[in-house]
């Protein structure tokens, strides 16, 4: 899935500059063809009205309704089906995962700690399925180099997992990472909706110098990035292979909570309660449950109560 922008010419960025840095090795790769305007596309629509502040339409699923939608609803118009969330592009390319991925990186959306050094940048986006409905409890693992373009090999620096919550949506809060010889900046995702593959991908940012010789650069993954105040913003949607099940009507008052034994294929929320193996449990972060992800394998998740 694009940024949902056409590519930018390459040039001098303001927001990153052009050094150099110091750091690891290459990470070779195909070289791709460049970017074509694709125009307005329904997420973006729905990302800027999201971002305005205005209300966002329900359908009667309970999913998000996209702009095509809302226009539907308030004039009853016919418009053309779009069975498939792909707005003239397809699910998010794959790329390679590199040799500087760690496992088991620590549950945050915040990279920065005090005395960070770079320039600030907030990343955030939905994830959707083929047919553009919001995945929730997607998880999304970040890894990046540092301000000088190094990585770190020993700690969890620049590293961190999260959950896409009920609406799909993510944000990463981390910095503008540095170059190093023969790549432009980038930062690695991995993505995976419960009980599904995982894809491994990058994003780049628009404007840097090194896209046109970086062989890896991919120009369907750059971010939508602009200056605010002395940091960056950014924004991308993902689009996973996978078909999106919407959720309840949030209109409706539940008929069978998630409560009482842990139930794997179960959205849970926030603050619900459950029990397996004898124990009780509280939900700490919004996911829909899956073989593997029960209390308390993944404390990231629940946490035991008395």
């Amino acid at each position: 899935m694009t940024s949902d922008t056409p590519a930018v010419p390459d040039g001098p960025d303001p927001a990153t500059g052009s050094g150099t840095g110091s750091g690891p090795a290459t990470e070779p790769g195909p070289a791709t063809a460049p970017a074509t305007d694709r125009g307005i596309s329904r997420k973006t629509l729905l990302r800027a009205a999201v971002a305005a502040g205005a209300a966002v339409p329900l359908l009667a699923t309970g999913s998000l309704a996209l702009a095509r939608d809302a226009v539907r609803s308030s004039t009853d118009r016919p418009l053309p089906p779009t069975p498939f969330c792909d707005d003239g592009d397809d699910p998010t390319p794959d790329q390679m995962e590199g040799p500087y991925f760690r496992p088991n990186s620590p549950l945050r959306t915040d990279l920065v700690t005090p005395g960070t050094a770079g320039t600030r940048l907030t990343v955030s986006g939905y994830v959707f399925g083929r047919n553009c409905v919001p995945l929730p409890g997607v998880l999304l693992d970040f890894w990046q180099a540092d301000n000088a373009g190094a990585y770190d090999m020993a700690g969890y620096a620049f590293r961190g997992h999260q959950f896409t919550d009920a609406s799909g949506g993510f944000t990463l809060r981390t910095i503008v990472p540095g170059l190093y010889p023969g790549r432009t900046r980038h930062i690695h995702v991995k993505a995976q909706a419960p009980g599904e593959p995982v894809l491994t991908t990058q994003l780049y940012f628009p404007g840097e110098p090194r896209n046109g010789t970086d062989a890896l650069f991919d120009p369907a993954l750059l971010m939508n990035v602009r200056a605010v105040g002395g940091g960056r913003t950014a924004t991308f949607d993902f689009v996973l292979n996978v078909d999106g099940a919407p959720g309840p009507d949030p209109t409706e008052p539940p008929t069978d909570p998630p409560s009482g034994t842990w139930t794997a294929g179960r959205p849970y929320a926030v603050g619900d309660r459950v029990t397996h193996g004898g124990r009780s449990y509280r939900c700490l972060q919004a996911h829909t449950s899956m073989a593997g992800w029960e209390p308390p394998n993944v404390p990231a998740l629940w946490r035991s109560e008395p």
